[in-house]
């Protein structure tokens, strides 16, 4: 006799062995996906609510640990999901079950496709996401595609590498980096959209806080808004996105750019990322933005130090099991120049390398400067998980 592992850990590979071995496809997946183990951290939890949730979780035959103010439940999911069902008089209190039941069901997605304002863009494989700073100070390109001329032969460069959406941006982002007015951001950002739209079949991406240079970008033929402050930075900006049917990128941010780096004190990078991206999802989801239309970004380098880059980039999965597509933008960052010792034009092999990282973990979409060198990284590892 000889016993093999089969990766039990990547459901895909459990099902793929048992295919193999004549089981039928749809009782294959079902029990690769069952009998996958899980953990999951529930917080804030109230002393009632230990007790039952201890009592319900041995009944299910669920791992369940407790500490002040949260619990550990670790066991397959679907056991996971029985400890859900099992909420009601004097079982599992019900708003306890409720919002497990919610995550469970939200971590079952599996988001293909990105709807924005005029397409559907498919996610089965990796999507790269192109950047066009617009912008004179960008800590990477600055000046490189300020005239609307250069960023129009730069968006045709990144098409041909295989760029499939193009994310126009006239504010710099980097640490304390001075931001325009709005005039000035608009006179930036919005030739441009309209030369791309023109001629680039691509979807346009804005990045931005303002809802006024989203409105306008919209209107001049972008089709997302990707907002570094999550919806958080502009009122109005929420119902812009809404209203336009617009695709959203609601990014991790803590602070604003001029503050952030004083904001980057975790207890648990991950879980906290995580929870954070969780509370804006749901308030854009409040404000009537559609599911199918939020991508989630843990936002990497921005009010984190390198070790915690590494660590959300490793933990991806606490975002990924909130039941979007996630995007991660890596692109050139101080964090890659810390592990390297590289220079920011010096950055793309380990922006690369980073973008295969998070596409193990679950990402789908990924922010670059280089898209030719990412694309053919992200080919490997597409190929590597039968994408």
């Amino acid at each position: 006799m000889r016993v093999t592992a089969l990766a039990g850990e990547v459901p895909a590979a459990l099902a793929s062995a048992l295919t193999a071995r004549g089981l039928d496809a749809v009782r294959a997946e079902a029990l690769a996906t069952g009998g996958a183990q899980v953990a999951l951290l529930l917080e804030p939890l109230d002393d009632a609510d230990a007790m039952p949730l201890m009592r319900e979780a041995g009944v299910a035959g669920v791992d369940c640990h407790t500490g002040d103010g949260w619990a550990v439940v670790v066991g397959t999911l679907a056991r996971l999901g029985g400890l859900a069902r099992g909420g009601g008089p004097s079982r599992l209190p019900e708003r306890l079950s409720a919002e497990l039941g919610r995550f469970l069901s939200d971590r079952q997605e599996r988001p293909e496709a990105w709807r924005t304002a005029r397409r559907s863009i498919p996610l089965a494989r990796s999507c790269l996401v192109g950047i066009l700073n617009v912008t004179p100070d960008s800590f990477s390109d600055g000046g490189r595609h300020f005239a609307p001329a250069d960023a129009l032969a730069g968006a045709r460069a990144m098409r041909e590498a295989g760029a499939a959406v193009l994310d126009v941006g006239g504010e710099s982002t980097r640490p304390l980096a001075a931001s325009p007015d709005e005039a000035e951001e608009l006179r930036r950002v919005i030739p441009v959209v309209r030369a791309l739209a023109a001629e680039i079949a691509l979807p346009i991406s804005v990045d931005t806080r303002r809802s006024r240079v989203a409105e306008a970008a919209l209107a001049a033929g972008a089709e997302i808004v990707n907002d570094v402050s999550a919806l958080t930075h502009d009122p109005r900006m929420a119902g812009v996105v809404r209203d336009a049917g617009a695709g959203v990128v609601l990014m991790h941010m803590r602070g604003d750019p001029g503050t952030m780096d004083a904001h980057a004190t975790y207890r648990d990078v991950a879980t906290e990322v995580a929870a954070e991206l969780a509370e804006r999802r749901d308030r854009a989801l409040e404000a009537g933005i559609a599911r199918d239309a939020i991508v989630l970004d843990p936002g990497l380098g921005f009010a984190k130090t390198p070790e915690q880059n590494f660590a959300v980039l490793d933990r991806l999965a606490s975002v990924t099991a909130l039941g979007h597509p996630v995007m991660v933008g890596p692109s050139r960052k101080r964090f890659l120049g810390a592990v390297t010792g590289a220079p920011v034009d010096r950055r793309d092999g380990a922006t690369a390398a980073a973008c295969v990282a998070a596409r193990i973990r679950g990402a789908r979409l990924f922010r670059v400067h280089d898209v030719a060198s990412a694309a053919e990284a992200l080919a490997v590892a597409d190929a590597m998980l039968g994408a």
